[in-house]
């Protein structure tokens, strides 16, 4: 089973061959919308919607926890997300997708762990996507000749304002590539699940940065646009993903005190 978590783009019915809705609970509370459950290229898949059916859920409100716990009781063992982002680097030009690999996390409310009550977890996102993960996908989109960066450093913000020009020219200095809201804790969260996990991030715009400020009009055009470019990548993807173990479904060993 494959998880895949994001909104335009995966909510597409000609994505997949749905199977099965079901609306999801657990300890944490409940999923951020009903588990979509369905095939693509004979591959079992399950799709979450980051923000709700009718993306009314900000960044800061997502239940992450729930998310991840959920898709790892229906056994998912790799994840890929899409996320919409802001970029802070002049060669990644809006429209471009970018697999990230690193990230910053300036996020202040958001839980980002699992073991918060009776055990303590060190575990360690030295390098927080999966490498094979993003492999795949940077195979895939050479393949479909999409133009793409295979690294990024994303900041993550709490959101949901956008950037001042003082803090988008900061995170700039710090060399960072791209400006999200949603990848801390959900990335953080499946390394602790010991589910593999990629990003694909679609750039809307250069933030605040630049000469004109991003607005949710020029970034929801920029994502239509670039939603049958993720659908075409998913596609592609699905099939070339392994379903041997790597080192992130075991990582919390060493971990746990």
């Amino acid at each position: 089973m494959i998880g895949l978590i994001g909104g335009s783009g995966f909510e597409d019915p000609d994505l997949f061959k749905l199977e099965e809705t079901k609306k999801v609970s657990n300890e944490y509370g409940e999923t951020s919308s009903p588990l979509k459950i369905g095939t693509i290229a004979g591959k079992k898949v399950v799709f979450i919607s980051r923000h709700g059916t009718k993306h009314l859920v900000n960044p800061s409100n997502v239940n992450y926890q729930a998310n991840i716990k959920a898709l790892k009781d229906l056994g998912v063992k790799k994840i890929l997300a899409s996320s919409a982002v802001g970029s802070l680097n002049e060669n990644f030009k809006p429209g471009t997708l970018a697999f990230t690999n690193q990230f910053i996390d300036r996020t202040t409310k958001r839980i980002q762990t699992f073991f918060d009550k009776k055990q303590v977890c060190h575990i360690s996102v030295a390098d927080p996507f999966c490498e094979k993960l993003r492999k795949n996908l940077i195979d895939s989109a050479k393949e479909l000749n999409i133009e793409f960066h295979e690294k990024g450093t994303c900041v993550v913000i709490e959101g949901p304002r956008f950037s001042t020009k003082a803090e988008s020219h900061l995170f700039r200095q710090w060399k960072a590539d791209l400006i999200g809201m949603t990848l801390v804790p959900e990335v953080v969260l499946a390394r602790e699940a010991e589910i593999c996990y990629a990003n694909v991030s679609m750039i809307t715009d250069y933030d605040s940065w630049k000469e004109q400020s991003v607005n949710v009009e020029e970034v929801m055009k920029i994502m239509k646009e670039n939603s049958m470019k993720l659908k075409n990548l998913i596609k592609t993807v699905i099939p070339k993903i392994s379903e041997k173990e790597c080192e992130c479904n075991t990582a919390l060993k060493n971990a746990l005190i």
